[in-house]
């Protein structure tokens, strides 16, 4: 049988899902087309890889979360391992889990991640999902099949970019703080962090607040990380000013307290370290200067975050921190 648009239309109103006795048909697999098929749209897909991007989990929870049951919320991990049995979807496994994948089963989204690269649609899926025409078409099959009463409201959903969405929100808030039971899903807190990350390190212009390094590369990856400063694993605190955008070794040299910041935001470093350092400056040299700060004043990082840090992680020399 040819590979068409008929071919798909007959293949996404025959979706291999589950059907609860009580819960009724399990709306995930179409969510999650849905979801892959809005990207395409909004330009943020572009290749035939999709991969478990907060992108990517925060379209689909808008999805899931407006048409699946209330009493139950699938993760992500499930439509997305289980949809290779309709036979259009793909999954590409990390090298040498290829067993796992194609025997496997993933029922968490960590699972998922540290197992599947990404997924990926038969060629000529992908292509129809690039062509306007077609992409609307197989759009309605979705809808009549599977949401035939929610047409309106997926037609605006279509259009709203979830995961800026809730980067403007949490900026315009200046972050926030969790409480236990907000993160007991896995999606959402994997949102969460994405967003958290993305606003410290666009308030920091992509570069390390300690030593200045900026690399990044044509599909928007950098060599920073959004550090906490307070430990989110303690305080669940996502506001903005206690972040810090830091290079690799240095968010992991803060993170041990090998140096802070004092209130002025200038370097404190630990007396304790035995540098050799032949092709960049020592941490030791950048004792007493001054930390690279954002443009905006109030995402400056918070002097009671910063107290917290001298007093509880940093090592003056006495003792090194062990982890």
């Amino acid at each position: 049988m040819s590979k068409d648009l008929h071919y798909y239309e007959d293949k996404f109103s025959r979706l291999n899902v589950n059907r609860h006795r009580k819960r009724g048909v399990a709306p995930y697999k179409p969510a999650l087309l849905l979801a892959v098929i809005e990207l395409i749209e909004q330009g943020l897909l572009t290749q035939n890889r999709v991969f478990i991007s907060a992108d990517l989990i925060a379209t689909f929870i808008k999805y899931r979360d407006l048409l699946g049951p209330e009493s139950y919320q699938a993760d992500l991990a499930q439509p997305f391992f289980y949809m290779r049995s309709d036979g259009f979807w793909h999954l590409k496994a990390q090298p040498g889990l290829e067993a796992v994948v194609s025997k496997g089963v993933l029922t968490t989204l960590k699972k998922l991640r540290d197992t599947v690269q990404y997924a990926y649609f038969d060629d000529e899926l992908f292509s129809l999902l690039n062509d306007s025409t077609s992409r609307h078409r197989l759009i309605r099959i979705l809808v009549v099949t599977w949401f035939p009463d929610r047409n309106q409201e997926i037609a605006q959903l279509l259009k709203i970019n979830s995961f800026q969405d809730f980067q403007d929100r949490l900026r315009e808030k200046g972050g926030a703080v969790y409480a236990v039971e907000e993160l007991k899903d896995e999606n959402k807190t994997f949102v969460r962090d994405a967003a958290f990350r993305k606003i410290v390190l666009r308030a920091y212009q992509y570069q390390c607040a300690f030593c200045g390094l900026k690399v990044d590369t044509s599909l928007n990856q950098n060599i920073v990380d959004g550090a906490h400063i307070k430990p989110f694993s303690e305080f669940r605190d996502d506001r903005i000013n206690n972040g810090l955008s830091l290079c690799k070794n240095h968010h992991w040299a803060f993170d041990r307290g090998w140096f802070s910041i004092e209130d002025d935001y200038t370097i404190l470093v630990s007396n304790d370290l035995r540098e050799e350092s032949p092709h960049a400056k020592p941490m030791q040299e950048f004792q007493g200067e001054r930390i690279l700060l954002p443009n905006q004043e109030n995402y400056f990082p918070r002097s009671e975050a910063l107290r917290w840090h001298r007093e509880n992680r940093f090592n003056r020399g006495e003792q090194l921190l062990t982890y």
